[in-house]
């Protein structure tokens, strides 16, 4: 697996560990400028980006956001937080609950480390009447070293692959941590802190919120097989849109489970939004029309279809897609104005053959990954950043409604590797 191909070193060499004060001010210009290139254009409000709508004394006083603080954006924009008063940081929750994936990166590393750490020197013994009679404190034990060689770095293209990040990102990984640190002495602290560095620096590009557009409605299809967690994530995006002031329409598509559409009524009777349904089996197509049409009477500012996901008939499901599509397009020429990708991170790997499959069916805008709190397969996350580039909105590491909260690449990448 040596060496990386010339040049993927180079291609996102940099600090040791940037500063984290400028990685915050470059995602909010980015944000800002992806806010512009989408239409957008108007206040931050975590996952989504919301139209120039709101003047300044209609922000409430307990929005402010936590991850990027109450700071001015420019003219217009502001960040909203959907949790005011949240007992416990997201950060401080995403290390926590991402103990599984940092576990096994953490053993791993101290086994890489420890199979060929360098002792440390030992201290010189006290000389004469007096050196006996002070002896000074024993000084703190040294963590241990290793030095940065091929086969260290084979090691963690192993380590990483086996953290389901995938062959080429893994290399690609590993080639920019050796970028000027080969013969260097390491530490698992000092690789750790490498490590984060190079994972934010992939995931940078991606992290994107959901764009909110002036027009009404905003149709917003999600997509994703069946336990993905699609329905909750319509649950908890609805009750985050409400509480931004956002009137919410829920359509549930997915006619062919009953237990979907009943839980979809439990998160709409909790957020107080309107759940549109249809009898067990019928066409969901048929209902995505009358949701829309519904919308449209009601003057709703978003609506939400819920569809199936059954990747085992792809022939049924890209014919389903397809004509929902078609049926709401009767109603507005530009629907769905987002389309998003419902991933479940306990699926490893696999993530990256529906990300394929669905880019196929459905015109996918922007990815939503769930389930980081129950696996140790965290870094299938990086592999699909580093490979489709598709914008991530939001992570979810729980079931409450403020356990689904924005991306945010250095807080993951420091979570992931444990720090």
């Amino acid at each position: 697996m040596r060496p990386a191909p010339a040049g993927v070193g180079r291609a996102l060499a940099g600090p040791l560990r940037p500063d984290p004060c400028k990685l915050k001010s470059y995602r909010v210009a980015k944000t800002i400028a992806f806010a512009k290139e989408s239409g957008a254009g108007g206040a931050l409000s975590g996952i989504f980006v919301l139209p120039r709508e709101r003047s300044d004394s209609d922000i409430p006083p307990a929005a402010i956001p936590s991850i990027l603080g109450p700071k001015r954006l420019g003219e217009g924009q502001h960040h909203f937080s959907q949790t005011p008063g949240a007992p416990m940081s997201f950060f401080n929750k995403l290390r926590d609950r991402l103990t599984r994936s940092s576990s096994k990166l953490g053993e791993g590393l101290d086994a890489i480390v420890e199979e060929a750490a360098e002792a440390p020197a030992p201290e010189p013994a006290p000389t004469g009447l007096l050196g006996r009679l002070f002896k000074p404190e024993a000084a703190p034990a040294e963590a241990p070293r290793r030095v940065l060689d091929d086969a260290m770095l084979e090691s963690l293209e192993e380590l990483l692959i086996a953290s389901d990040m995938g062959v080429e990102t893994a290399l690609r990984v590993t080639a920019n941590l050796a970028e000027g640190r080969m013969g260097r002495k390491m530490s698992t602290p000092e690789i750790k802190t490498a490590l984060a560095a190079e994972i934010a620096r992939i995931m940078e590009p991606v992290a994107r919120p959901l764009p909110i557009y002036p027009k009404r409605p905003q149709v917003v299809l999600i997509v994703g097989v069946n336990g993905s967690g699609k329905t909750t994530t319509i649950g908890k995006l609805a009750s985050q849109f409400r509480a931004a002031g956002k009137s919410v329409v829920i359509a549930a598509g997915d006619t062919f489970r009953a237990a979907a559409v009943e839980q979809l009524q439990v998160w709409g009777d909790r957020a107080g939004v309107p759940v549109l349904t249809a009898p067990e089996g019928s066409d969901p197509a048929s209902l995505a029309f009358d949701a829309m049409t519904k919308a449209q009477e009601t003057g709703a500012d978003l609506l939400m279809i819920d569809t199936a996901g059954r990747l085992q008939n792809r022939a049924d499901l890209m014919e389903e897609l397809s004509k929902i599509v078609r049926v709401i397009r009767k109603k507005d020429p530009e629907a769905p104005h987002n389309t998003l990708l419902v991933l479940d991170a306990t699926t490893g790997q696999n993530a990256l053959l529906q990300v394929e499959v669905f880019r196929k069916l459905a015109d996918v805008s922007g990815l939503v990954m769930t389930k980081l709190d129950g696996t140790a397969k965290g870094g299938v996350l990086v592999a699909l950043a580093d490979r489709f580039g598709l914008p991530i909105h939001a992570i979810g590491v729980g079931e409450q409604i403020d356990d689904l909260q924005p991306f945010d690449p250095d807080d993951f990448a420091r979570a992931l590797v444990g720090l």
